[in-house]
C-alpha cells in the first residue's frame, strides 16, 4: 500500500467521485451564497457610513459599494436575518466538511501545474479551501465568544469574506456545468476522484449523504433555538445564549454584556447622580434625571433585541420617551437628525454608537426606561437605554449618559 498521499491509490475510499461531490457542491452553492447576501446586509445593518465609531472596517473602499440606510421596518429584519446567517452558517458545517473531504485527493494531485490554466485553477482552489475554513471558524468563534483570533472579528471576517466568495464564484463558473452533468449521469466516469484501488464499501453514497444530512439537522436543532424564548431555547445547547433564561420576571429574558463586565458603578446610576446630557442645535443643552423623564410624554413599543452572534429575544414591551422628542427639546422640532450616543460603560466596541435620522424619526425607538411594567434592571441598561426596531443588539446602547443630536 502507498505511503504517499500524491499516490491516487493511497485514497481508497469507494464513496468518493463526481456524483457525491457534485450533490454536495449544489446544496453548498445555495447555501453559501445566502450566507453571504446575509452578512453583507448584516455589515450594512450597521450604518458603517453614518459615522467612524461604528465602522469596525476601516479602508473597506470600493467592498462598501452596497450600502444603504438600514430601514426600521420590518421591525424584526434584522432578528430574522442574523439568525439565517448563524444558523445556516452552523448547519452548513458537516456539508462543508464532507465536500472538502470528498475532493481531498485534488489538493495532492502530481504536477502541482500542467499549464497555467491549471495554475491558476490550483491557485483558486487553496483560496477557496482556506477561505471556507477561515470564515466558518471565526465565524463559530464569534457565536461561541471566543476571540481568540488576532485582530478584530468584524475586519476578518468581512474581508475574509470577499476573498472567500470570489473564490467560491470563480469555481462556481468553472465547475457548474461539469456537477450538473454529473448529476444526470446514470454511469459516473472515471476521475481522479475515483480510487483505482478502492476499498470494499460499508456505506453507500446515498447512505453518506444521509449521514452529512443527520449532522446538519442535529446542529440545526442544537441552535437555532436561541432565536425564541421559552422553550425552545432550552434546545441551543451548542450556544452561549440558549438554556434557561437569566432569571424570572419581567426583565429574565436574554443579555449579552452584564454592568458588571461594562464596569458600570451603581453610584453613578443611582436617581440622584444620574443625569442624561441632551445635545442639539447651536450646542443647545439640557439635562434631565429619572424624575424629569418621566414627566415627558411616554410612549411604548414591542420590539426584540437581536445580536450579531445569532440569538435574539422575541418582542419585548419597552416604554419611555421617543428620541424624536429628545431631538425636539434642544431644538429640532420638525426633521429629527443623526444622534450619537454615549454609555457610561467603560470599555467595549461599542459604548458608543451612532443611529441615522430615519431611526431617530421612528415612533418606535424609545430612550427606554421600563421593559414589560417594570423599570429596566442593571443589566438590561438602567436608568436608560436605547431600543429602536430593526436595529442590532449593539446598537441598543445601555446605561445611556450622552445624545448628541446632528447631522453625522
Amino acid at each position: 500500500m502507498p505511503r504517499s498521499p500524491f499516490a491516487p491509490s493511497f485514497w481508497r475510499s469507494p464513496l468518493r467521485g463526481p456524483w457525491l461531490t457534485s450533490v454536495l457542491g449544489v446544496v453548498l452553492l445555495g447555501g453559501i451564497t445566502l450566507l453571504f447576501v446575509t452578512g453583507l446586509l448584516s455589515y450594512a445593518a450597521y450604518n458603517p457610513d453614518l459615522s467612524p465609531v461604528n465602522d469596525k472596517t476601516p479602508d473597506k473602499g470600493v467592498l462598501g459599494f452596497y450600502l444603504f440606510s438600514w430601514p426600521t421596518d420590518p421591525h424584526w429584519l434584522y432578528r430574522l436575518n442574523q439568525g439565517i446567517h448563524v444558523t445556516l452558517g452552523i448547519t452548513l458545517i458537516p456539508v462543508l466538511l464532507a465536500k472538502l473531504w470528498s475532493v481531498v485527493p485534488k489538493l495532492f494531485t502530481l504536477p502541482p501545474a500542467r499549464s497555467l490554466a491549471h495554475a491558476l485553477e490550483r491557485i483558486s482552489l487553496l483560496l477557496l479551501v482556506g477561505g471556507a475554513l477561515f470564515e466558518f471558524v471565526t465565524g463559530v468563534l464569534n457565536v461561541q465568544l471566543d476571540y481568540v483570533f488576532p485582530g478584530s472579528f468584524y475586519p476578518l471576517h468581512f474581508y475574509g469574506a470577499w476573498v472567500f466568495f470570489s473564490a467560491f464564484v470563480a469555481h462556481a463558473v468553472l465547475k457548474a456545468p461539469l456537477a450538473w452533468r454529473n448529476l444526470r449521469r446514470l454511469h459516473e466516469e472515471k476521475t481522479e476522484l475515483v480510487s483505482p484501488n478502492p476499498a470494499p464499501p460499508t456505506v453507500s453514497r446515498r447512505g453518506a449523504l444521509w449521514f452529512v444530512g443527520s449532522g446538519s439537522l442535529l446542529l440545526f436543532a442544537t441552535t437555532a433555538g436561541q432565536n425564541f424564548d421559552g422553550v425552545l431555547r432550552r434546545t441551543a445547547l451548542l450556544a452561549p445564549h440558549g438554556g434557561a433564561e437569566p432569571g424570572s420576571g419581567p426583565g429574565g429574558f436574554q443579555i449579552n454584556k452584564t454592568a458588571a463586565y461594562a464596569g458600570i458603578d451603581p453610584g453613578e446610576t443611582s436617581e440622584e447622580a444620574w443625569r442624561l446630557v441632551v445635545v442639539g442645535r447651536a450646542g443647545r443643552t439640557v439635562r434631565l434625571g429619572r424624575a424629569e423623564l418621566l414627566q415627558l410624554p411616554l410612549h411604548s413599543s414591542s420590539l426584540p433585541i437581536a445580536c450579531v452572534e445569532g440569538w435574539s429575544t422575541s418582542d419585548q414591551w419597552w416604554r419611555g420617551v421617543r428620541l424624536r422628542d429628545l431631538a425636539a427639546l434642544v431644538g429640532y422640532e420638525d426633521d429629527p437628525p443623526d444622534v450619537f450616543v454615549e454609555s457610561l460603560q467603560r470599555h467595549g466596541a461599542f459604548r458608543r454608537a451612532a443611529l441615522r435620522a430615519n431611526q431617530v424619526a421612528d415612533p418606535r425607538s424609545l430612550l427606554a426606561l421600563s421593559v414589560n411594567g417594570e423599570d429596566l434592571t442593571p443589566d438590561h441598561g438602567h436608568p436608560a437605554r436605547i431600543i429602536v426596531p430593526a436595529a442590532p443588539g449593539v446598537l441598543n446602547t445601555k446605561w445611556v449618559a450622552r445624545l448628541t443630536f446632528g447631522d453625522l
